[in-house]
């Protein structure tokens, strides 16, 4: 079956919902902490105000508004990317952040006080521009997981274009369970784009 995304990558929105403290990152690096920071509290407000539909609303504009989701969307279809009518590729946009926001806010409940530290934005050192934003989830009854967050200004202002737990890619992840499913349906983006259409409603 179809996962919109890790167990790493549910644990890294949750841990959003959390009390956040941060420590002195270099001056020009201080916007892609605080965007993790922002990110945080409005989660955070989402989890203890919200339920149902105005959570799962909620979430889908976190995800708009903090996250490069066509940048996303791109990389987690991959080559198939190429392949999609314009179309297709705008429904898939809506579908893959539709049904991430569905998942999401049924995940919520799922929160127990965990605490999310963002530590420090890294120095870009990347050539694609992105900046690394270090972060560690404390639990009360398992060890912290440690959460990168790779951000990134695409000209719109800086974003989150992917995030590890514990060294593991929410977006290559993605990218390997569309591949696969896509080539277990003939090698067609539209199956996939269904699926991603029927979890957002279910």
């Amino acid at each position: 079956m179809l996962r919109l995304a890790v167990r790493g990558a549910a644990v890294a929105l949750v841990g959003t919902a959390l009390a956040v403290e941060s420590r002195t990152a270099a001056a020009e690096q201080n916007s892609a902490a605080e965007l993790i920071q922002q990110t945080a509290a409005q989660v955070l407000d989402l989890v203890m105000t919200k339920t149902g539909a105005a959570r799962e609303a909620g979430i889908l504009r976190i995800l708009e508004t903090y996250f490069d989701l066509n940048y996303m969307v791109r990389s987690s279809l991959g080559i198939h990317w190429n392949q999609a009518t314009p179309e297709q590729r705008e429904r898939f946009l809506k579908a893959a952040a539709s049904a991430e926001a569905h998942a999401y806010a049924r995940r919520f409940g799922q929160y127990g006080g965990q605490t999310l530290t963002v530590a420090r934005a890294a120095p870009v050192t990347r050539g694609d521009g992105v900046s690394i934003v270090n972060s560690k989830l404390t639990q009360t009854d398992a060890e912290p997981i440690a959460i990168q967050w790779d951000v990134r200004n695409g000209g719109q202002g800086v974003r989150i274009v992917d995030v590890r737990i514990e060294g593991v890619s929410m977006v290559v992840t993605r990218r390997a369970e569309f591949n696969s499913f896509i080539q277990a349906h003939g090698g067609k983006v539209e199956p996939l784009i269904d699926e991603l259409e029927a979890r957002s409603k279910r």
